[in-house]
């Protein structure tokens, strides 16, 4: 892990229905996120959020194509941040925003990796698995297709963004915590190739070795690691900012437990923290809640 970071804010809320994940990034902020960082010996860089376009200031036709020409253009954009912060030797650590940013956030690191001749490895921390398509999905609503995209399934030009064609190959991606799937999503699922862990799997196993394995599998063939959390992987009793709220995730100890595996690896080279919606928290415990799990991410430790 290197000792500076990038903070990198991407308020979007353009991939789903429900409003309010736009305002993430300030909350984390708010909740001491850079002090908190910095008490972990990192220096901090944060140039603010990139420019995300308020929905109602765009036409209806941006509305009626799911804001896909908009959402291209914010991906892009982070795609060249997360490379420009691979390149100067920064671990970017991206805010959001719904999970649409990580097509954006994936796609700037895999290139920084691919000219290198190197792979990339990704844990998804979610309660859904952003599988569909534009052919599966009911909504349309791209926050659901993500980790389908950069798979290289999807609306092609955003499965293009940062370079033709897929960021990540199936092997070298892992599902965590996963339990709110409709039917075509768990049919993509089963024959995508990625290995998935549901909550029930979870349960039966315990998350320590479900992690020691999930790290194996994506960091053994892999030169890094990216976090990609969802932050509604965690049970909403513990986390209820979210847009899309799940009963049965992951509990407070097992969430820190994951993230801080994954420190210590040190396979660990960049991450996403998404779908803070402090429209829906109480008392701010989920945006709190969100900076600890980022410590744990950097190798915070009890002793």
């Amino acid at each position: 892990m290197k000792k500076t970071v990038e903070i990198i804010g991407v308020p979007l809320d353009l991939g789903a229905n429900q409003r309010g994940s736009n305002m993430g990034p300030t909350a984390m902020r708010i909740a001491g996120l850079h002090s908190k960082i910095k008490g972990l010996g990192y220096e901090v860089h944060d140039d603010g959020d990139l420019f995300v376009p308020v929905r109602e200031t765009l036409p209806e036709t941006c509305a009626q194509e799911k804001y896909r020409n908009n959402i291209k253009e914010i991906c892009e954009n982070l795609a060249e941040k997360t490379f420009q912060s691979m390149e100067s030797e920064r671990t970017p650590i991206t805010l959001g925003g719904d999970h649409t940013l990580a097509i954006g956030s994936i796609s700037g690191i895999s290139r920084h990796l691919k000219k290198q001749g190197q792979e990339l490895g990704v844990i998804w921390f979610d309660a859904h698995a952003d599988m569909n398509t534009p052919d599966s999905s009911n909504s349309g609503n791209i926050h659901g297709m993500p980790l389908a995209t950069f798979l290289g399934r999807g609306h092609e030009e955003l499965v293009n963004i940062g370079y033709e064609g897929p960021k990540i190959t199936p092997d070298h991606v892992v599902l965590i915590g996963i339990r709110d799937l409709d039917g075509e999503e768990q049919r993509i699922c089963k024959k995508s190739g990625v290995r998935y862990y549901t909550m029930r799997e979870i349960d039966e196993r315990g998350m320590l070795q479900v992690m020691k394995e999930a790290i194996s599998i994506v960091g053994s063939t892999t030169s890094g690691i990216h976090v990609s959390f969802d932050l509604d992987g965690v049970d909403p009793l513990h986390a209820p900012g979210v847009s899309t709220p799940v009963d049965g995730g992951l509990t407070y100890r097992e969430a820190h437990l994951a993230l801080e595996l994954i420190a210590e690896s040190g396979k660990l080279i960049s991450m996403d923290f998404v779908e803070l919606n402090p429209m829906n928290d109480k008392g701010h415990m989920s945006a709190k809640f969100f900076v600890d799990l980022v410590q744990s991410t950097l190798g915070k430790s009890i002793i």
